[in-house]
């Protein structure tokens, strides 16, 4: 990647000012459509799109692709439909073309689709357009090259010269039966080894790894990792290929799910960037900071409710942040261990039972550790025999407690279909806060 400095970055905002199109083209000629996507956040939209224009329809589709979706919608906002249509989408893989048209609204979407000469990449984008988001159909492409396992070796050679002209890059060569059904994989060097084969069935490997249009994104991402892929063919409900992914967007959209995660464990409510306006970064943070409060207000009212205790044993408070801290941090562990488990693939409901029982054992270890040294500490230096066993006790059972809350939150979300990375963040923290308060004090009042 290009880090630009302030001198080359002047360089070309003076050339553009002057209109000047060959010295613009020339500081541009060298640079990866990645880099110029990244030059872009140091322009305005005028400079911008007299960039884009200059390009060739080619390299300005790429770099399109390569915007972030703030910069790539403020642009767009900025051209005219028939431009997108003619100069960006018709210069773009369906996956890149259906990801820039799925962020329209429906007016928008249906006017670039009418400007699209192609009438059959405008009708795989409809189509495409009609699987979710987060699953492989969302995800997938349309460009790949397709043989019949039927067809002979010089057959084949020559069909796949005339796709691979529509192709930027190859990866596997897909066969499928007569009824379009995905069957196996042309290995290309099958090309140069085994020229004289009279089909394609007998030189291909069978049964490839292959995924349905509705198999989530999560799980399309860990059979990449599993497999060591670079492609993977989609198909149908009935076996027939559609489809396919490249490595390059499952990453993508990896980076787009764990940016996700990261904020909502963070307690951010929506997707935000440090761009972002003043608005839209208080509305994202502001209902968990709602919600904190009220769990702060709720341990102020527990509190109060023992006041007398601290009256006649002021020392009770002082261990009130450890038994809260060490909840929270024990509740957050255990959830962040079954969320990661549950997104790899290595944990699943079936084995909720299992992973429960592991988490009470990792809890009542580390419990019994904690709350001797704790219970140590205190011995020989408060002495208060009372205080010192009800802070070691209410230590364990809050341990415990949030093992056990945080393994089991993460496991219903998931049941309930509901983002379990959710609970990683302020939720489980708020939540062992009131319950290790109620701990805390129940068994102090009892006991010191």
């Amino acid at each position: 990647m290009i880090r630009f400095n302030e001198e080359f970055i002047s360089q070309v905002r003076d050339v553009i000012q002057s209109k000047d199109d060959v010295q613009t083209l020339e500081l541009l000629k060298d640079l990866h459509p990645a880099d110029i996507a990244e030059l872009y956040q140091t322009l305005n939209l005028d400079e911008a799109e007299y960039i884009y224009m200059l390009l060739d329809p080619e390299t300005a589709a790429d770099v399109l692709s390569e915007l972030d979706d703030d910069d790539r919608k403020k642009l767009l906002s900025h051209l005219p439909n028939e431009l997108i249509a003619q100069h960006f989408i018709q210069n773009m893989d369906t996956d890149d073309a259906v990801d820039i048209i799925r962020d329209l609204d429906e007016d928008e979407q249906e006017d670039i689709l009418s400007h699209i000469h192609d009438m059959e990449q405008a009708g795989d984008i409809v189509d495409l357009l009609k699987y979710d988001v987060d699953t492989a159909g969302g995800l997938m492409g349309t460009e790949m090259i397709v043989v019949n396992e039927n067809w002979s070796m010089p057959e084949c050679i020559k069909e796949m010269r005339n796709q691979a002209e529509e192709m930027d890059e190859i990866y596997y060569v897909y066969v499928v039966d007569d009824d379009e059904r995905l069957v196996g994989i042309f290995p290309l060097k099958s090309m140069i080894t085994s020229p004289s084969v009279s089909k394609v069935k007998k030189v291909m490997t069978h049964d490839p790894i292959s995924v349905k249009t509705d198999t989530p994104i999560e799980d399309v991402a860990n059979d990449f990792e599993k497999y060591n892929l670079i492609a993977m063919p989609v198909v149908d409900s009935i076996g027939r290929l559609v489809g396919r992914i490249t490595v390059d967007d499952v990453m993508d959209k990896v980076r787009e799910i764990n940016e996700k995660d990261y904020q909502l464990a963070s307690g951010l409510s929506q997707d935000v960037e440090s761009s972002d306006t003043i608005f839209t970064q208080t509305t994202a943070r502001l209902p968990w900071l709602i919600i904190g409060m009220i769990g702060g207000i709720s341990n102020s009212i527990i509190l109060g409710k023992f006041e007398s205790g601290f009256v006649s044993n002021p020392a009770i408070a002082l261990f009130i942040p450890l038994i809260g801290g060490t909840g929270g941090n024990v509740g957050i562990q255990s959830s962040a261990i079954v969320v990661q488990g549950l997104a790899n693939g290595s944990l699943n409901m079936k084995s909720a039972s299992r992973q429960i029982l592991k988490e009470c054992g990792v809890g009542m270890i580390n419990a019994s550790m904690i709350s001797i040294l704790v219970f140590l500490y205190n011995w020989f230096r408060i002495g208060n025999s009372g205080i010192t066993v009800s802070v070691s006790l209410s230590l364990f059972a809050v341990i415990m407690f949030a093992s056990f809350f945080g393994t089991i939150v993460p496991m219903t979300l998931e049941k309930l279909n509901i983002d379990p990375a959710i609970a990683t963040g302020p939720f489980i923290t708020i939540t062992n806060d009131i319950i290790g308060m109620l701990i805390y004090m129940g068994i102090s009042s009892a006991l010191a």
